[in-house]
């Protein structure tokens, strides 16, 4: 269930040959907010020098696509030099001054978990966790300590094809080890004079600004005075020094192809329940098909009965009965126009999934990560694409939503265009925006930049709406109304009361439990990516899109499903809206067919 293009080239090197570093952000699986790396106050700055073989200044941006944007990256070249081949016991980076707001920063950070983010060659930085025993508990004081000394080990092989004849190694590991050093035992080069051996890790303390503090008297004791808000601004400093050491390994076990199959950790334990996953979605499919199957059943074998019979022995008001049912079939409903415009920004949206045009968008994208072609490799890749699906999707959501409002008796269709290209995305943008401007009071890296939200604004009223407006166009004037199947009477049916359990509230939340029970085991795998396991990649897309599948075929029997939450909100508005559309679809075209096949009298 998982193939892997690892990337259209492979970047070979040289020995003697630098080799770039980039530092991206911090963040954490404890909270949602994300920094750039060179906004923290505690770390080295960058110098702003032009190293051997980057093309940008140290504390230079990349250039990021739109997804890269939105995910909150923000890609720097470092100070950090990189040589093929080349070992490095120690070197200095810097000696970085902070104060006490500094000192509390970081242990905020330190706190919640962040853990920070490096690229080389495109290879995020994997390394090691430590962690206690849970059962463990400690009754003191916390602690706070900074790693302030990182080994970095680059793997590499030889280079495949021509390359490799030349000289030329490919890089197929990138870990970084963390140590925290005291200031204390240090050579006149900034480095520690014993790595092997460290006594003392570097905590992040500054005694309080108080005479004849206990701290001062003993200032071996490990007691540690509370650090008070008055001395926040008393202007006391301390010298945090970084150093780093650099350690080239061959390692022939890992392909180049490969070597992104460290990040997938736990795959092949998860995959049994991924399976349990869809032998669950396939047995509430199948049997929820098994009902609809019989309940079709038997209505066909009493139509065919009741069609058989000599009509002319019926009873008045039976064969007024029979007589009317194919001539409501097809009648518009009270609220047709809002049906229209409901269904109409969902084209959109499920373009990303392969069943009609707004879930064609969901599937076509997880079908690409299934194939390998949008994968981790390729950052914000995902993003990118979806949003460039929804975009151009905008042609199916207006030819869809003109065909439903002319079929449902609307006539203002450039009002029905207009609405269909705003009410959706408008509702989409507002709620992004509402949530960005309290990740900009954060500072965060998350916050989508000013210049964004205008290319976002500028996506969607300069290229989608025109391209809702010629889709709405052609959909309503050339196209036209679905015909009906039957002639439909001037005079409604009445319609007999409704139990309890088919009314409105009651039949929403029914419908929406089945949809939701067949996607609820993969769901848990794809919240768990995205909120609790940042440092790991989702990448089951397979499964992903089996279930997609599975849960489109039961939505196409029943009809929407919803979540909470935040961003989690507006995810369960889409596919909420995503599923509706689903089902009216196929319900709309069963009742076209149902009653089509019925013999007017």
């Amino acid at each position: 269930m998982l193939f892997y293009i690892p990337g259209w080239s492979i970047k070979s090197y040289k020995d003697n040959e630098a080799i770039p570093l980039l530092v991206n952000k911090v963040y954490s699986d404890n909270t949602q907010l994300q920094y750039a790396y060179y906004d923290l106050p505690f770390v080295c700055p960058p110098t702003g020098v032009r190293h051997a073989g980057s093309s940008l200044l140290s504390g230079q941006s990349i250039s990021l696509n739109l997804g890269e944007v939105l995910r909150g990256d923000r890609i720097t070249q470092s100070d950090i030099e990189l040589v093929m081949g080349k070992d490095q016991e120690c070197n200095f980076l810097c000696s970085k001054t902070v104060n006490r707001r500094d000192l509390k920063r970081a242990k905020e950070l330190v706190k919640d978990g962040y853990v920070v983010e490096w690229i080389v060659d495109n290879l995020p930085g994997a390394t090691s966790f430590v962690t206690v025993d849970k059962n463990f508990s400690s009754n003191g004081k916390s602690r706070y300590f900074i790693n302030n000394h990182l080994t970095i080990v680059l793997r590499y092989r030889k280079a495949p094809g021509k390359d490799g004849e030349k000289g030329g190694k490919v890089i197929v590991g990138f870990e970084v080890y963390t140590k925290s050093v005291g200031a204390e035992k240090r050579l006149e080069s900034g480095c520690p004079a014993d790595l092997n051996n460290v006594d003392t890790p570097f905590e992040l303390y500054l005694a309080p600004n108080t005479t004849g503090s206990s701290s001062l008297a003993y200032p071996l004791s490990s007691y540690h005075p509370p650090e008070r808000e008055v001395d926040l601004d008393d202007g006391a400093t301390m010298e945090i020094p970084y150093t780093y050491s650099v350690y080239f390994r061959e390692d022939e076990k890992v392909e180049w192809r490969n070597r992104w199959d460290l990040y997938f950790v736990n795959q092949e334990e998860g995959s049994r329940i991924h399976w349990l996953a869809i032998v669950n979605s396939l047995i509430i499919s199948g049997l929820l098909s098994g009902i609809v199957a019989m309940i079709l059943a038997r209505t066909i074998r009493g139509d065919i009965k009741t069609f058989s019979k000599d009509v002319s022995g019926e009873d008045g008001k039976l064969k007024q009965k029979r007589r009317s049912r194919p001539g409501s079939g097809a009648r518009s409903p009270k609220t047709g126009e809002k049906v229209g415009l409901g269904l109409l920004d969902q084209v959109d949206t499920e373009n990303d999934v392969d069943v009609s045009s707004d879930d064609e968008q969901l599937e076509d994208v997880t079908g690409w990560n299934s194939l390998g072609i949008l994968n981790p490799s390729f950052r914000g890749g995902f993003i990118s694409v979806g949003i460039g699906l929804f975009i151009f999707a905008g042609v199916f959501s207006g030819y869809f939503s003109a065909r439903v409002y002319k079929t449902f008796g609307g006539i203002n269709w450039r009002k029905n265009t207009l609405v269909t290209a705003t009410l959706f995305p408008g509702l989409l943008f507002s709620l992004i925006f509402i949530l960005n401007l309290f990740v900009w009071a954060q500072a965060s890296s998350t916050a989508l930049p000013f210049g964004t939200l205008i290319a976002l604004i500028f996506l969607w009223l300069c290229i989608q709406l025109p391209l809702v407006y010629a889709g709405s166009y052609y959909g309503y004037t050339r196209s036209g109304a679905w015909k009906s199947p039957t002639k439909t009477s001037v005079i409604p049916r009445q319609v007999p009361v409704q139990p309890w359990y088919i009314r409105s509230p009651s039949s929403i939340l029914l419908a929406g439990l089945i949809p939701f029970a067949v996607i609820f085991i993969e769901l848990l795998f794809v919240f768990q990516a995205l909120w609790q396991d940042k440092s790991g990649y989702y990448y089951v897309f397979g499964f992903l899109s089996l279930i997609t599948l599975l849960l489109m075929v039961t939505i196409a029997e029943v009809t929407i499903w919803s979540f909470v939450f935040s961003y989690c909100g507006v995810v369960a508005i889409t596919y909420g809206l995503a599923t509706g559309t689903v089902g009216f679809l196929t319900s709309f075209w069963f009742v076209r067919r149902v009653y089509g096949a019925i013999k007017a009298d």
